[in-house]
């Protein structure tokens, strides 16, 4: 069927974080939620459940595990056998349990920088010490230092890495040759990598994702990696994630770390919604990747023509554009605030990203265009009364 990503669902009044948060008069393009209506395979999946009417506690069944695994095989040619998959209700708190589990106090988690803020929060709450592996900004793309990220895996403290795959906020693939490197340096210096891959199926057209479990065995050995529907379909509220661990020692770490915190499995909900997104959830994804394009090309269209001191780096993947308005020479906090207040539109804040963010904001273009152009007048507008272009 053809889906119509320009329809408008009004969305404040429904318990929504992106719409019923902050400012009303905001027009939110900050947290990474789609504002389009999901598939209708998922909608059809979530009644069907609903009509049953018997919502007990929940078990999946062999479909579960067969959507999981068909997926990933279908569209990243990634073999994934049952028994490696374990379940979190998301990956943010997945984060927060491996900081609370996998590490004691005096120890550090490696990651990027900048990065996908909860990456620090995950840290931060759970008194354990970020240590920043700042990417270089070269033409426009971020690019990996490997002689530091090497220095550090080296420090004996430093016990996990937090990787972002692909890259929030700057849209990177890593490729192949990137990921075994830093996967070697952390096997060989006994740094678990968490693989973040939310965003692996969002692929813009000519980009293809590498999962981090098609790298040679020893190095996925070494690897927790996180995927879930949420971002893909628009599901987060479900609250339905996987961990896919193949080293049967750190699964069973983790099951029982799990099990501590009396979290069992997935709600009926999430079940449906992850069986119906993964089993027949293609060809809605197809249509929502060629929206997106589009949306990004009328985002650097835009921009080029009404505000060309605002750069974006070109993402790979991801709904999330990294946008750079140092051309401005304005403070990023005043810039933000500005946007905020006088253009009433609400973007996510560069430096919440880690120092290297200063002189960047995030736009989510996950939204009808026309939401997108209107985000995009009141930059202009705010821009233009403030004299800044």
């Amino acid at each position: 069927m053809k889906y119509n990503f320009d329809e408008i669902i009004p969305r404040r009044g429904s318990g929504c974080l992106k719409w019923d948060s902050g400012n009303p008069d905001a027009l939110p393009m900050w947290v990474a939620d789609m504002d389009f209506r999901v598939a209708q395979p998922i909608l059809d999946g979530l009644m069907a459940r609903t009509q049953h009417g018997i919502f007990g506690y929940s078990v999946p069944m062999q479909s579960y595990y067969d959507a999981i695994t068909g997926w990933f095989s279908r569209r990243h040619g990634w073999t994934i056998q049952p028994e490696w998959i374990s379940h979190c209700p998301g990956i943010v708190p997945a984060l927060h349990f491996f900081a609370k589990g996998f590490t004691k106090p005096g120890d550090k988690i490696m990651m990027h920088a900048p990065v996908y803020y909860p990456f620090f929060g995950a840290c931060g709450k759970n008194g354990v010490e970020v240590a920043y592996n700042e990417l270089i900004y070269r033409d426009g793309r971020y690019e990996i230092d490997f002689e530091k990220f090497e220095q550090i895996a080296k420090d004996p403290q430093v016990k996990m890495f937090y990787l972002c795959s692909p890259h929030n906020p700057g849209g990177r693939i890593w490729t192949r040759e990137e990921l075994e490197r830093m996967g070697r340096i952390c096997t060989e210096n006994g740094v678990l990598v968490v693989a973040d891959e939310i965003h692996c199926d969002l692929v813009m057209p000519g980009h293809e994702h590498t999962s981090y479990g098609t790298l040679p065995e020893e190095i996925v050995d070494n690897s927790i990696i996180c995927v879930a529907p949420s971002k893909t379909f628009n599901l987060a509220g479900l609250q339905t994630s996987c961990l896919v661990i193949k080293n049967p020692q750190i699964k069973k770490a983790y099951d029982t770390f799990l099990d501590s915190l009396g979290i069992m499995r997935p709600s009926a909900y999430g079940i449906a919604g992850l069986v119906a997104a993964y089993s027949q959830g293609d060809e809605w994804l197809d249509q929502l990747l060629d929206y997106l394009k589009g949306n990004l090309d009328f985002l650097r269209e835009y921009l080029a023509k009404n505000i060309p001191q605002i750069k974006i780096m070109e993402p790979d993947a991801t709904y999330l554009v990294w946008m750079d308005f140092k051309a401005l020479h304005v403070d990023s906090r005043e810039f933000h605030e500005l946007l905020l207040k006088e253009g009433h539109v609400w973007l996510d804040e560069g430096y919440v990203f880690g120092k290297v963010g200063e002189g960047f904001e995030r736009i989510n273009i996950a939204c009808p265009r026309a939401t997108l152009e209107d985000g995009l007048n009141r930059m202009r507008d705010a821009l233009r009364n403030a004299g800044l272009i």
